[in-house]
């Protein structure tokens, strides 16, 4: 069984201790690669040369909505110069928040649509983070179409993953699977096209219902998968392979390996 964490935050602070223990023991679950995606210009640096460092990790660019305080001007052209120059997987992780009510929902739109801008020229997939705004952020990905991408979370409507579905966007369950109280996100699991679905952690934050109120990691992504194969009443490693096969699919991870 091989398993792709296709949104893990393995080089924030939380991870500093013991990260080669934690991604050895990610690994030895069958957590061969996972994406790395930053939040702020700041951390790109030190993101890349984690992901350079590790041949299981790949690395994706962007500024994140919840820091727009911490985000500059000139953090765009920053952000094309990185991209020509590291080459990552994906822009993100990009987006909406309108869940923290104190963010600029002005400021967001802008600081999105020109990352989404920047992807387009890139010809590169979005990661993308919504919070109460898949509207707003669907009609932004018609009038600025990008090469797919994940919806990191997600937690829409089923009439709204099928309109990021259509546009070439994957969707992220994690740890929210694994509580049975989930009804609607599990519900979302059982209803969606198989290839539409990939595993992620979001690691260290949304953790899997077995370390409840613990740091989350890459080595729990099975909890997940075995979540998913409940709810779709499905082999865990058809699904396994399948979500693996989309992962690669929406990244090109396969060019990036072969």
């Amino acid at each position: 069984m091989e398993l792709i964490d296709t949104h893990c935050h393995l080089d924030v602070v939380a991870f500093d201790a013991d990260r080669r223990q934690v991604l050895e023991r990610a690994q030895q679950q069958g957590v061969r690669r996972m994406v790395i995606p930053a939040v702020d210009a700041g951390h790109w640096a030190g993101l890349i040369q984690l992901c350079q460092s590790e041949q299981a990790l790949f690395p994706a660019l962007g500024l994140h909505p919840v820091y727009l305080q911490a985000h500059k001007r000139e953090d765009i052209s920053a952000l094309e110069s990185e991209i020509e120059k590291q080459r990552p997987v994906a822009v993100g992780e990009i987006g909406l928040d309108y869940f923290v009510r104190e963010l600029d929902r002005e400021k967001q739109q802008a600081l999105f649509e020109a990352q989404l801008e920047v992807a387009r020229n890139a010809d590169l997939p979005v990661i993308l983070h919504v919070r109460k705004a898949h509207d707003q952020v669907l009609s932004t990905l018609r009038r600025i179409r990008v090469k797919g991408g994940t919806a990191h979370a997600f937690n829409g409507s089923l009439q709204q993953a099928r309109q990021y579905i259509e546009m070439g966007f994957k969707l992220g369950f994690g740890g929210m699977l694994t509580y049975p109280r989930s009804n609607r996100i599990r519900r979302l699991a059982e209803d969606l096209p198989v290839d539409a679905i990939v595993l992620e952690t979001d690691a260290p934050d949304m953790v899997v219902a077995a370390y409840h109120g613990e740091r989350n990691s890459p080595e729990y992504l099975p909890h997940c998968l075995r979540a998913l194969a409940d709810v779709r009443n499905e082999d865990a490693d058809l699904l396994a392979r399948q979500t693996t096969i989309n992962a690669c699919s929406v990244f090109s991870l396969q060019k990036i390996l072969s």
